[in-house]
């Protein structure tokens, strides 16, 4: 991986998933009772949880429609529905694609624990189910995603980094996530396990939905609590949120201080490249859609995941499923270039548009 990516331990061997087919007979045990197993023309319903954030539109579903295409010959099929940050909605959605009869799921769950009872369905209809970059209750039979707490900790660490002598000097504020979505809550432990003790938290927000605007809110009770003069920083979980954010510390007059952010979404690059926003994650997609592809096609198709998941996780509710968690990268404007321009992801156009176009020379993006 690249330069800056967090290692993966390798786990142990992940378990052989077996195809979903039964006998035709209980008592007939010969291997022409057996449902064949899938080929390539194969159904996989996508869901993903909102259209918010960047991310999902842009990269999750193409990157994942390609790799199927490109796992099963052209012949495998991409059902796509967005949730659109509504928990019911998605459970409805996964009931239509049970109905319809996909040979797997790909879940991305707009909430963890809410969507439980719809995993259960899909493995009561023989359909596997991948949980996607958030781990989701139930029967799931595998999972891909970063390494959350990871991501948490190189926020944290770059916050500190940027703060330098200033860290005792005032308060920071922490907009963590959503308190539906366990990613959110690893982000803020592995923020938490880097901050504490080293910075003086003065007002700290679950932000409901992720919803910038809901961060821009909750910034803007915050600098009225603590006065504008003592905020030195400020950890967003999120570029949508770090968004939200800045424009409140812009209407107070607050400038020149760190804020974090994470999806290295266009904005949040743009905003880096200009001195507005210190940092964000960047988790490479290309590679979380892959695995995840290869994942559900595997498992349409009958076979073992061993060759794909190296790792094992543990949910509330499942022991052991075979997962793959991706590393992740600290996005400044010193490594533009060697990330998101590198990988494809923006081209140095994208970024810089004309009102970038200054603040691109001065870093020597061009």
């Amino acid at each position: 991986m690249r330069r800056a990516a967090v290692a993966i331990a390798a786990g142990a061997m992940a378990v052989s998933l077996a195809a979903c087919g039964s006998a035709k007979e209980a008592g007939d045990k010969s291997e022409e009772s057996k449902s064949p197993a899938k080929g390539d023309a194969i159904k996989v319903g996508l869901l993903l949880p909102e259209n918010q954030t960047a991310r999902y539109e842009k990269f999750d579903y193409p990157l994942i429609q390609k790799k199927v295409k490109e796992l099963t010959n052209g012949k495998g099929e991409v059902v796509y529905a967005n949730a659109k940050q509504d928990a019911s909605l998605q459970n409805q959605q996964v009931d239509t694609m049970v109905t319809n009869k996909v040979d797997v799921l790909i879940v991305d769950a707009v909430d963890s624990k809410a969507i439980a009872g719809s995993v259960k369905k899909a493995k009561d209809s023989g359909i596997p189910v991948v949980a996607y970059d958030r781990l989701a209750e139930g029967p799931i039979d595998a999972y891909t995603s970063f390494d959350n707490e990871t991501v948490g900790k190189v926020q944290g660490e770059a916050l500190l980094k940027a703060l330098g002598s200033k860290a005792k000097d005032g308060d920071i504020v922490m907009m963590n996530g959503s308190s539906t979505d366990p990613n959110a809550a690893q982000f803020k432990k592995g923020a938490h396990s880097v901050l504490d003790g080293k910075v003086k938290v003065g007002r700290e927000y679950d932000t409901k939905e992720w919803k910038p605007e809901n961060a821009n809110s909750n910034m803007e009770g915050a600098i009225s609590a603590l006065g504008k003069d003592k905020i030195v920083g400020v950890y967003s979980a999120n570029d949508g949120m770090a968004g939200g954010i800045i424009t409140a510390l812009k209407a107070a007059g607050i400038s020149d201080i760190p804020v974090t952010g994470q999806d290295a979404e266009l904005a949040g690059v743009q905003r880096i490249v200009a001195g507005e926003q210190y940092m964000s994650v960047y988790k490479p997609y290309p590679q979380e859609a892959d695995v995840a592809a290869e994942m559900a096609v595997a498992l349409a198709q009958g076979k073992s995941l061993d060759s794909i998941a190296k790792d094992k996780v543990d949910s509330p509710t499942t022991k052991g499923v075979p997962s793959v968690l991706v590393p992740v990268v600290s996005l400044t404007k010193d490594n533009i270039k060697d990330t998101v321009i590198k990988d494809g992801i923006y081209t140095v156009n994208e970024i810089c548009t004309a009102k970038y176009k200054s603040a691109c020379g001065k870093i020597g993006l061009q």
